[in-house]
């Protein structure tokens, strides 16, 4: 490979180890909300097979987690897919997967401040606090949610300020509470359940119908998105290969979890009960399980994976934003280092104040569930986009190997290319099932030109800033595709 170093730029402290990485890419990942939130919305599409669709979803994610490591062990970039992909591909497209990504979380943040906000307002209903000013307290409520929900975002894009550091040992903590209520509520209803278990869960052939198929991976996929995170923080970690590692390691525990969720869920609850209860699903689940004060144990857990994937989502778009920066693809804000805190601060607080927009902007869609299903719909094609895109920058790449070494082509160049032909066949069928699903626009999360409509904005907006990018901000990331990185001279000289 001809790798001419990148020119440097300002560098972020170096703080993390592998433990660090873990806990950021888990909590960005969030397994507590997907199956508290995401495995209600997930069977509403296919019905009870839940563990089929998870260990379906799970094979080209498991292609792309392989390209991403891959690439980060050559060439560690807080940018990461925006600048494996404007090296190897085009810088365009490059460009457009930053952007996907910027946009996608920011959606994401907007989505998860709801959820926050609903896990709070049930717990206050748990303990009997219902009405707050003569108002009558509605979990499902998009309004008083986000109302809540921006309080908590504001703490956390604080916290985050100081610091990778602190922000994982905050969410290390977080995650222990998380899974060990998950891991005990989940095993008792394996053991206890009602429902018989079976093997048909397990059958994706069973799956009503190909386009539920479609949806229900990108479902997902969705679920699965956020291992990506340790690679944000590349920059940031005393060893670039603790970043891999961290991203593996937290991808299989999602698997393990999801499926034991999953199985734990259809024991307990019916089809209906399952996808019917939406946001508020993990709390009707430890109602079935026990009684309070126990039974708010899965709620508290809610609350906590929402804030800590409140905190793991501003972190890395910030990185991101500011990898960006230092091409000149973005303004020169979001490229500032705090000279106290060796982080984007000022890059993290603007993160911070754009999803807060994008939550208040939410507020057309008045009923909780139904922007959840629009927000998750939207962001799993253009996630699927994003990931496609990454891993066949890794399958040109690393294309050589395929002469040298076979069994290393295999790994480095066939599997993340079907990977990512699956995950774009998925996203282009999908989409075609919501353009002919409908003859009219409207904005509700049924409607399938406004669940079409959405991701193309976000794709769209992305080309417009890349036009701005290369001629006005005459970015030379367009004429090299090869993005800034203070570290990266040393790292290509010694990988080679």
């Amino acid at each position: 490979m001809n790798d001419t170093p990148p020119p440097s730029g300002p560098a972020l402290r170096k703080s993390l180890g592998l433990l660090d990485g873990v806990a950021i890419a888990a909590s960005s990942t969030a397994a507590t909300t997907s199956i508290g939130i995401g495995l209600g919305v997930t069977a509403g599409v296919v019905g009870l097979h839940l563990p089929a669709i998870m260990l379906l979803a799970f094979l080209p994610i498991l292609g792309i987690a392989g390209a991403y490591s891959r690439l980060n062990r050559v060439e560690p970039n807080a940018g990461n897919g925006y600048v494996w992909v404007g090296r190897s591909l085009t810088p365009w497209l490059g460009f457009l997967v930053g952007w996907v990504n910027i946009v996608a979380t920011i959606a994401f943040l907007a989505y998860t401040t709801a959820v926050t906000g609903s896990a709070m307002i049930q717990l206050a209903g748990e303990a009997g606090v219902h009405r707050v000013a003569g108002l009558a307290l509605d979990p499902g409520s998009t309004a008083q949610t986000t109302a809540v929900g921006i309080l908590v975002l504001i703490a956390v894009t604080l916290t985050a300020v100081t610091g990778v550091r602190t922000a994982a040992r905050l969410q290390t903590g977080l995650l222990i509470f998380e899974y060990a209520v998950l891991l005990g509520f989940c095993c008792y209803g394996i053991v206890t359940g009602p429902h018989a278990f079976s093997l048909s869960w397990f059958d994706p052939f069973a799956i009503p119908s190909a386009s539920a198929l479609a949806q229900g991976l990108l479902l997902s996929v969705f679920c699965y998105w956020g291992f990506e995170a340790a690679f944000t923080v590349n920059e940031e970690v005393r060893d670039p290969r603790d970043a891999s590692r961290a991203g593996l390691i937290t991808l299989v525990t999602m698997l393990g979890l999801f499926l034991l969720g999953s199985i734990a869920f259809q024991r307990v609850l019916s089809e209906d009960e399952l996808a019917g209860h939406g946001a508020q699903g993990l709390a009707y689940f430890g109602d079935r399980l026990a009684s309070q004060p126990l039974a708010a144990l899965p709620l508290v857990a809610l609350m906590f994976s929402a804030v800590a994937s409140l905190q793991a989502g501003v972190i890395p778009t910030a990185r991101g934003m500011f990898a960006m920066s230092r091409d000149r693809t973005l303004g020169p804000v979001w490229g500032k280092v705090s000279a106290r805190y060796g982080t984007p601060a000022l890059g993290t607080l603007l993160i911070g104040a754009l999803a807060t927009a994008v939550a208040a902007l939410a507020l057309v869609i008045p009923r909780l569930a139904d922007m959840i299903m629009a927000t998750v719909n939207a962001v799993g094609i253009v996630v699927a986009l994003s990931y496609a895109l990454t891993a066949l920058a890794a399958a040109v790449r690393f294309r050589s190997l395929l002469k040298e070494d076979w069994r290393q082509g295999i790994r480095a160049v066939v599997l993340p290319t079907l990977s990512a032909l699956s995950l774009l066949a998925l996203g282009g069928y999908l989409g075609w099932s919501f353009y002919t699903s409908t003859d009219h626009l409207e904005v509700s999360a049924d409607n399938g030109w406004f669940l079409l409509l959405t991701p193309l904005a976000m794709i769209a907006s992305g080309f417009l800033a890349a036009a701005w990018a290369k001629w006005v901000r005459r970015s030379p990331y367009f004429h090299s595709g090869q993005g800034t990185d203070a570290d990266a001279p040393q790292l290509l000289a010694t990988s080679r």
